[in-house]
């Protein structure tokens, strides 16, 4: 990767990393599956007062770093054998994400070619459409196909770096915005919305439980990148005087925003058709569609562009999640990025055909872990677990390992006033990594001692 970014193109790259999937589905899922209003109140503190900071950390490792997520902390540390080499760890988070983000990204191909043009009429259509290609071994061929096009896709802008990360993201940001507040305004108009508010912002309180904590901090971790290695690997190609604070604005802001949409948007339809908000990962694939439907013919062009806009932006968060791991395996073995990035693809796979079998409803019983499907269980350890320790040891690392003084020169470019620069150093060095605690000791079974907050 020759070339940096431009200071918009990281901002368009970072957004792209973060505006995928994880705010368009997997955010809906989670807020139907934990409650409504009690996930969506979490999910919003939790990313202002956690994600902005730990995103100018893991940025600030990039930025000084200016290596790969090994090499970064190498050079931090002045020390070949430091320790922290061991951060390495989090290029394993990509490759299991992309598992199963390929796959979801894969029925969003199928339902653009075979069904954008033949919209079903009525939910139990829609959801008899998303049972076939999800667990039907018929469809078994059409979602392995449509998984391995988008991995090819995916590869494709890796290996042509940065320039044509940055280009994809200029088409990707404004095509998906204008869909979707579209299809927001429409919703709208419906007399389910009211609902959907009801369901999304008002406080319920009793519904706050460990379980859901532990989803709200793995969505802000999902849905930003953090913990990954992403935004240290974007950030090692930005100039040193990049403003990393208002970028992270824009990232957080605009990643909540098109949550809420999002989520406003699906949940204003699940109403109106009588539909359930556990509905898990078929959600949105069951309730679109049928959406679309009631537009007419309009609905079928509707329907193509938003699928089209749907998976170009999970590519560019796809792209993100590849990169870490390419980056570093290029720099430390010395082959091409194309052959690395290849043999990675041709690894993540294999391994992907597991994960889309355990959902298929003859075999699936055979590939399960700890009571969970290959795929859930790809999705619970890369979003509550890796994401949440990578990010949990890179605060650490900013706010114990780098000097005070360190810090407010590299940050005097943003954090020129005392009084914030005090807020995000007390933020990354106790609050953060207490929270994260709290939240991951939960993640993996035990059990913080209060478990209903009110």
């Amino acid at each position: 990767m020759q070339h940096g970014f431009g200071k918009i193109g990281f901002i368009l790259a970072a957004l792209g990393s973060s505006i995928g999937l994880g705010h368009i589905w997997r955010f809906p899922t989670a807020t139907g599956q934990n409650g409504g209003s009690a996930f969506v109140l979490l999910f919003l503190a939790i990313s202002v007062f956690v994600g902005i900071s730990m995103l100018i950390a893991e940025m600030l490792i990039g930025q000084h770093g200016r290596g790969n997520v090994v090499e970064s902390f190498k050079s931090l540390t002045n020390n070949k054998k430091t320790p922290w080499r061991g951060m390495g760890f989090v290029l394993f988070t990509g490759p299991i994400t992309l598992t199963f983000y390929c796959a979801v990204l894969g029925w969003v191909l199928y339902y653009l070619i075979f069904v954008s043009f033949n919209l079903p009429t009525t939910l139990e259509d829609s959801k008899a459409i998303y049972d076939a290609i999800s667990g039907s071994t018929d469809k078994l061929g059409y979602q392995i196909a449509c998984f391995a096009a988008v991995l090819l896709a995916t590869t494709y802008f890796v290996v042509h770096g940065i320039k044509g990360i940055e280009r994809l993201n200029f088409i990707i940001m404004p095509l998906l915005f204008l869909i979707f507040f579209g299809l927001l305004f429409y919703s709208m108009s419906l007399d389910s919305f009211h609902k959907s508010l009801e369901f999304m912002f008002k406080p319920d309180f009793t519904k706050i439980t460990s379980d859901v904590i532990v989803d709200s901090m793995g969505q802000v971790f999902f849905s930003l990148s953090i913990g990954a290695g992403t935004m240290l690997t974007y950030s090692s190609h930005v100039d040193k005087k990049q403003n990393l604070l208002s970028s992270c604005f824009y990232i957080v802001i605009f990643g909540i925003l098109i949550s809420l949409v999002a989520g406003l948007m699906i949940f204003a339809f699940v109403f109106e058709y009588n539909g359930e908000v556990k509905d898990g990962e078929g959600l949105i694939f069951n309730i679109l569609p049928l959406m679309f439907s009631h537009f007419g013919s309009f609905g079928n062009v509707v329907c193509a562009l938003f699928m089209i806009g749907l998976l170009f932006a999970g590519i560019s968060s796809t792209v993100s999640l590849l990169e870490p791991c390419v980056k570093y395996l290029q720099d430390r073995t010395g082959f091409s990025r194309r052959v690395v990035s290849y043999l990675v693809t041709a690894g993540i796979f294999i391994a992907g055909i597991f994960v889309i079998l355990s959902l298929n409803n003859e075999l699936g019983k055979y590939l399960t872990l700890f009571g969970k499907s290959l795929f859930s269980l790809a999705v619970y350890l890369s979003a509550n677990i890796l994401l949440v320790l990578g990010g949990l040891l890179g605060s650490i690392f900013i706010g114990y390992f780098i000097k005070k003084e360190t810090l407010k020169e590299w940050t005097k470019g943003y954090f020129g006033n005392k009084i914030l620069f005090a807020i995000w150093y007390y933020s990354i060095r106790i609050l953060c990594p207490l929270v994260i605690v709290i939240i991951f000791l939960s993640g993996i079974g035990l059990q913080i001692p209060t478990i209903n907050l009110f």
